[in-house]
């Protein structure tokens, strides 16, 4: 499950990504597991380095999907052994009747541990192509 909710590709290279603004520009922020050339540690196994959205070939958003108790959601965040759904089935009573906490008007979310899901998988779709 990916920690950000871009991929992108830079310099023949796949990278977890998140996006910022600088200047008016779209910058991608690349995350690494591993030291190399130009990218920072921020963080035990964790490097990080800033390029222009333009210089890489690919980008990706992306999603992590996944099914409880038969019904779809998606991950919405994680952390230790739970993930955070959100249910995606466009139904309020059954939203209900799973005991789902209403957020807002039509969006349904719930703490469960990871192997309570099943169908864990991510979905990407590619918004940069070159």
């Amino acid at each position: 499950m990916s920690r950000e909710p871009y991929r992108a590709r830079w310099a023949g290279t796949d990278y977890e990504a998140s996006a910022d603004l600088v200047d008016g520009r779209l910058h991608l922020r690349l995350y690494g597991s591993a030291p190399a050339d130009g990218f920072e540690k921020v963080a035990p196994g964790r490097f990080v380095r800033a390029v222009p959205a333009a210089d890489c070939s690919a980008v990706w958003h992306v999603t992590t999907v996944c099914e409880w108790h038969g019904a779809p959601f998606l991950v919405h965040t994680a952390r230790e052994a739970e993930l955070l759904i959100e249910y995606t089935g466009g139904d309020a009573l059954h939203a209900a009747g799973l005991g789902l906490e209403r957020i807002e008007r039509g969006v349904y979310r719930i703490w469960v541990k990871r192997e309570e899901v099943s169908a864990l998988s991510e979905k990407l779709v590619k918004i940069v192509s070159r």
